[in-house]
């Protein structure tokens, strides 16, 4: 966290494919981990919303989510969580699989207007990263019928 850093933190849940599921925006000085909450709550697939379908079944994340308390609420979630702990489990392992989140961040960064942030007001900077996100599934599904 950089308590004077200006910008915005960019959050993705993705498929295990790295399609981009649910973007969102959050402040550069805040920490990332009270992002993962409103990203994770908020998430359904479907029209029905309290499906167990409908949430992920599994979470994975680099150390900055490790913090016990985030823990324990995916648990209530009924949400399986592959974080590595801090000083414990070597991120080596848990990152084969982070690379498809790293990838598809790196697909919506490659678009101008996120990175570095032009925009000034949020509404603005989050539709754009709605268009990124549609425009990496459109890219997809063109890759899947082709």
């Amino acid at each position: 966290m950089d308590r004077v850093k200006p910008g915005s933190k960019m959050h993705v849940l993705s498929d295990a494919n790295g399609l981009p599921l649910r973007v969102g925006p959050s402040a550069a000085n805040t920490h990332e981990s009270l992002g993962l909450k409103p990203m994770v709550a908020h998430f359904h697939i479907g029209h029905e919303s309290h499906s167990d379908q409908s949430k992920p079944q599994r979470l994975q994340a680099d150390k900055a989510y490790a913090l016990p308390d985030l823990r324990q609420w995916l648990h209530h979630q009924h949400i399986g969580v592959r974080i590595a702990r801090k000083g414990i489990d070597s991120s080596e392992r848990l990152g084969r699989r982070r690379w498809v989140i790293e990838r598809t961040i790196s697909w919506l960064t490659g678009y101008g207007r996120l990175s570095p942030r032009y925009e000034r007001h949020l509404r603005n900077y989050l539709a754009f990263l709605g268009l990124a996100a549609t425009l990496c599934c459109y890219k997809r599904l063109l890759k899947l019928t082709m």
